[in-house]
């Protein structure tokens, strides 16, 4: 089973995301992780542009072929991407769950894009960067985990329990 997460930067997606993965002892795959990791090798002289996402598609798609569970965790931002990940599972022949993480407290929202750390050394995003983000809205069946409101915990259990349903 694929499940693929999106939300602009600062929701709390990839906690949930990470923490779902744990659970389910499932492939992680964090679209920051991967460009950050192209960044760094120096091997592409401008953007990273769709690199990042294109190579996760990959990695999940050999994943899901080998039978297991894959957790994509990325802003999935457009009907394109979001599209992209569906034709993964539809490709390797598994159901798919889409998350969407909002947080609609824009205070809070903003307090965490403006006091988290960053995991990666030197990559930062401003509230200014997030509130510009090209972010479409979704037009679609979805699992949507409103962090303003729901925990941790709660916000893993709505997505196992779709987890559950996509597998009988």
């Amino acid at each position: 089973m694929l499940v693929a997460f999106g939300g602009l930067p600062g929701v709390g997606k990839t906690t949930i995301a990470r923490e779902l993965a744990r659970r389910l002892r499932a492939v992680y795959l964090r679209i920051d992780t991967i460009e950050y990791a192209i960044r760094e090798s120096g091997v592409l002289k401008g953007g990273v542009d769709g690199a990042g996402y294109e190579t996760a598609y990959a990695i999940a798609g050999d994943n899901l072929r080998l039978g297991l569970t894959v957790v994509g965790d990325s802003v999935n931002p457009l009907p394109i991407t979001r599209d992209a990940w569906r034709d993964v599972a539809r490709r390797a022949g598994v159901p798919i769950v889409e998350v969407e993480v909002t947080c609609s407290d824009t205070a809070a929202h903003r307090r965490r894009v403006e006091t988290r750390g960053s995991d990666f050394p030197g990559w930062t995003l401003t509230w200014q960067e997030v509130v510009d983000r090209d972010y479409r809205p979704w037009d679609r069946e979805r699992v949507v985990i409103d962090t303003a409101t729901a925990g941790l915990d709660e916000g893993v259990r709505a997505v196992c329990a779709a987890v559950e349903r996509q597998r009988r």
